[in-house]
């Protein structure tokens, strides 16, 4: 299936590794060109290099080393994109983190950085892509956000940060939709990939892991950041024209939300 990508011009957001990256990967391998950003610029050049080797066109991939926690960060990446490209046709919105524990030991520093860190970087990239897909008459912007947005599971600060992903892509839906511009949330499963807060889990305790698997995973394997890319790639074309305002799911069968 051609999904029609060949041109279009995409900013991943968290894209040297995991999720990010494999989908950066997938939007090349279909033609479009890709920014990918990420505040450690070592693993970003690898990441570049890597996307550059399966590219199927020159210039394809551009790197941008910043930090879009910050406003400041948001739109050298924005800013960038327009000067090399001249446009933007997707953003996938992917950079997120959260810690801290109960609520009861959880400060409000964690609870801020939770929403720093996830939130606001979907809030301002989103706000400054809107005018560029505006004129350009369409476009579509992704969250990555977590089956944990959907449902309880994981730490009490990704819930909440999560939640609000998918709640913010369906109220920008409505929005939007006059502009041709189409949003949609992913809810990921537990994804496994090295480097990664499953792969540390493993490495750190192999037993435990795999009981968990046999236990909450149907499949009996983590899912991987590959099958959330194809999905990502999907949604972003044209193939998906009348997908707007929902959360889909990626996680082999591991919610148990209807």
């Amino acid at each position: 299936m051609d999904l029609q990508l060949t041109d279009k011009v995409a900013i991943v957001t968290g894209s040297s590794k995991g999720l990010g990256l494999a989908a950066a990967r997938a939007l090349i391998e279909e033609g479009a060109r890709v920014t990918i950003c990420a505040r450690g610029e070592a693993a970003l050049s690898e990441a570049a290099a890597a996307l550059a080797r399966v590219a199927t066109r020159r210039d394809a991939v551009l790197a941008i080393p910043a930090d879009v926690s910050t406003p400041a960060g948001a739109e050298a990446v924005v800013n960038g994109t327009i000067a090399k490209f001249g446009s933007v046709d997707v953003l996938v919105n992917n950079v997120g983190k959260a810690g801290g524990g109960d609520i009861v030991t959880t400060p409000d520093d964690e609870w801020q950085s939770a929403f720093d860190q996830t939130l606001f970087p979907a809030i301002r990239m989103s706000r400054l892509v809107v005018p560029h897909m505006r004129r350009a008459g369409g476009g579509v912007i992704l969250m990555i956000a977590s089956i944990w947005g959907r449902e309880s599971g994981g730490r009490m600060t990704y819930n909440a940060v999560k939640a609000a992903e998918i709640s913010l892509a369906k109220a920008m839906a409505g929005q939007l939709a006059a502009d041709r511009i189409r949003v949609n949330s992913i809810a990921p499963g537990s994804i496994l990939f090295e480097g990664g807060s499953w792969w540390r889990r493993q490495q750190d305790n192999p037993v435990a892991i795999a009981e968990f698997v046999k236990r909450e995973l149907p499949f009996g394997r983590f899912g991987t950041p590959e099958e959330v890319g194809e999905v990502v790639a999907f949604l972003c074309s044209t193939r998906a024209s009348w997908i707007s305002g929902t959360s889909v799911v990626v996680d082999g069968c591991q919610s148990r939300a209807f």
